[in-house]
């Protein structure tokens, strides 16, 4: 049996059949129940408000302000984990000095800080995507450094007596060494960089996918709710798969 198919038919029209039942049985369920209709919405009304929105256009100011501040969150965020990470490897002393702090930065949930960055920073788009930073830096830097930690002492050691420096270690062994473990941390961290910019809207903000959310639950419209939420699912499922072929290619080229 062929990886891309199930059962004898290809795993996309499986996909396809998951899908459709979904919303097929959310659709039997409202109209079955009108309670339920103010809880989970009726899947009819929520494409009916996503429609509406892109034909006010208003979905794509909100979207795009999320889109930029998980976006420049998930880049600061990765870079700063990467950094950090290769930093602390060959500068053991750094590692030793700050990594009681940042065990236990690590161990405080991120989201509560999100008001104490709204007060430094405002209500605009520096406070979350400085939320967001800060959630992908510790995904993305403890990945990376047990990468860096699965590399085999021996296999340094070789390099070294064979008159390999710094760099050439980083590029020929530490980097190929922890790139699998990096590109699953970037794969987990774009779900968390848009969750943690839609929470800080939902706490305070007057535009962006969060901030809609926000009203619509004040209005208490679940259809306007779960239609922010797919509105998020058209963005992030797409990055998603850009970065599993990465991770694909990847594996495949180390393999």
């Amino acid at each position: 049996m062929s990886a891309a198919t199930f059962s004898g038919l290809p795993l996309h029209a499986w996909r396809a059949a998951v899908v459709v039942a979904v919303f097929g049985g959310w659709t039997a369920v409202s109209l079955a129940d009108p309670n339920m209709r103010t809880v989970f919405g009726d899947p009819l009304l929520v494409l009916a408000q996503v429609k509406d929105w892109i034909y006010d256009g208003s979905i794509f100011r909100h979207l795009g302000l999320t889109v930029i501040e998980a976006m420049l969150g998930f880049v600061a965020g990765s870079v700063g984990g990467i950094a950090v990470g290769f930093l602390f490897l060959f500068v053991p002393a750094l590692r030793n000095l700050f990594d009681p702090f940042l065990a236990v930065l690590a161990v405080v949930p991120r989201i509560v800080l999100a008001p104490i960055f709204m007060i430094w920073f405002g209500l605009g788009i520096v406070s979350k995507a400085a939320l967001v930073t800060l959630i992908v830096f510790f995904i993305v830097y403890f990945n990376v450094e047990a990468g860096l930690r699965s590399v085999q002492g021996v296999l340094v050691e070789r390099a070294r007596l064979m008159g390999a420096n710094g760099l050439a270690l980083m590029r020929e062994i530490y980097l190929p060494a922890s790139l699998v473990w990096l590109l699953s941390s970037l794969k987990v961290s774009v779900g968390f960089a848009f969750l943690g910019a839609i929470v800080a809207e939902y706490l305070g903000a007057t535009a962006g996918i969060g901030s809609l959310i926000a009203v619509a639950q004040s209005q208490n419209d679940p259809n306007a709710v779960m239609a922010g939420l797919f509105a998020v699912f058209l963005v992030v499922v797409p990055l998603d798969q850009v970065l599993t072929r990465i991770e694909r290619k990847t594996v495949a080229w180390r393999g």
